[in-house]
């Protein structure tokens, strides 16, 4: 089993402040430090990772050396790879900054991070669209929308995820109040941005029967999603399966039912082609490719859509692969990951380890992905 790669960040200065009565650690830490102060981001990520404990065969950690997190998950007995490099000194927020972007550069699916609104502003600011994130409580004002509601909640949505739960993402806010104007007992605050948060993906549905999702109105509903959200000139790619065809169906399009067909601009240019002819419509030109999930069994890519292949997902790119499925049909996995299997060991490995999957009307949901 291929393991889930999680990266982690802890902010060993997250936090002194609050002790030594300074409404914040930003600039204050060495103070804080100096009047005794004990760092406790350590602690509350190692309750987070506590969650974990179960699931040492199914993840490898990335992180940073020392306080960073190389020295917990040394002794806490997680396999993990250590990246970059801290001289003696305090860590800083350009640390911080290096290493979500070298993290994002390992193709970690999630990064945890630990400390409060001024780490997560760090991470804001460098982090690409997309990059799931997570917030490990641990400053001493925690504004931001980023945050789990406690060190422990954070690592039993991060196991949820590596097991095969439902978790949706959302969008959160990454705010900070201004520490010089709260310490002169003003509340100044301000937004930064935003990134994109896992949260527990609970069974939110459209009710038809015995409280059942109904697959109709949730394709009903993806399609009034999808139509509103149509770039202009971007080609779209739907594989084949029932879910897709049924989802054109609902757009007022015509594609065949085992067939791969690409439409734009809402209209199919091309029903039923063949892999060559794929390739030279999406070849140089921007596009998404949009497949399901077999019910039952997993598989995303490698079978019945062959035509995708691996030179056509090396054109499009992965990052805009999309997958289709409802959360009944995600249900029937039974929390086994998708599946992925395009005849290019190489390329299956540069999959993610989680993808974002289509799920409702605005609504995408984190799952595990495997080769």
């Amino acid at each position: 089993m291929s393991r889930f790669h999680v990266g982690l960040i802890i902010n060993p200065l997250a936090g002194l402040g609050g002790p030594a009565a300074f409404k914040g650690s930003d600039g204050m830490a060495e103070q804080a430090l100096a009047l005794g102060v004990e760092a406790k981001a350590a602690q509350r990520t190692r309750t987070a990772l506590e969650q974990l404990q179960g699931l040492h065969e199914r993840i490898e950690f990335v992180t940073y050396p020392g306080a960073m997190g190389g020295d917990l998950l040394a002794q806490m007995g997680f396999e993990h790879r250590l990246l970059g490099s801290l001289g003696a000194q305090p860590t800083t927020a350009e640390d911080t900054r290096r290493a979500v972007q070298q993290l994002q550069d390992a193709g970690v699916a999630l990064i945890l991070f630990a400390g409060g609104d001024g780490t997560a502003r760090d991470v804001c600011a460098v982090v690409r669209d997309g990059q799931p994130v997570l917030g490990i409580p641990a400053g001493v004002k925690i504004q931001s929308g980023v945050y789990a509601i406690s060190p422990r909640a954070a690592g039993e949505l991060t196991a949820r995820l590596v097991e095969g739960g439902l978790v949706r993402l959302a969008s959160g806010e990454v705010r900070d109040i201004d520490e010089s104007a709260l310490r002169e007992g003003r509340v100044t605050a301000r937004w930064y941005g935003e990134l994109c948060v896992p949260q527990e993906g609970g069974y939110v549905q459209a009710v038809k029967q015995g409280g059942m999702e109904s697959e109709e109105l949730v394709l009903a509903d993806l399609a009034a999603w999808l139509e509103a959200e149509w770039e202009s000139g971007v080609r779209y790619v739907f594989g084949p399966g029932s879910t897709l065809h049924g989802l054109a169906q609902n757009l007022g399009l015509e594609t065949t039912l085992l067939g791969v067909d690409v439409i734009e601009n809402g209209q199919v240019i091309a029903r039923d082609v063949n892999e060559a002819e794929l390739f030279a419509l999406v070849a140089g030109h921007p596009a998404y490719i949009l497949v399901t999930a077999i019910g039952g069994q997993g598989h995303v890519i490698g079978r019945g859509n062959q035509q995708i292949s691996p030179r056509v997902l090396r054109e499009v790119g992965l990052e805009r692969l999309r997958v289709v499925a409802t959360k009944r049909k995600l249900a029937t996995l039974e929390g086994r990951p998708l599946l992925v299997d395009s005849g290019d060991v190489t390329l299956d490995d540069a999959f993610p380890d989680a993808v974002r999957v289509w799920a409702g009307y605005k609504e995408e949901l984190l799952y595990p992905l495997s080769r």
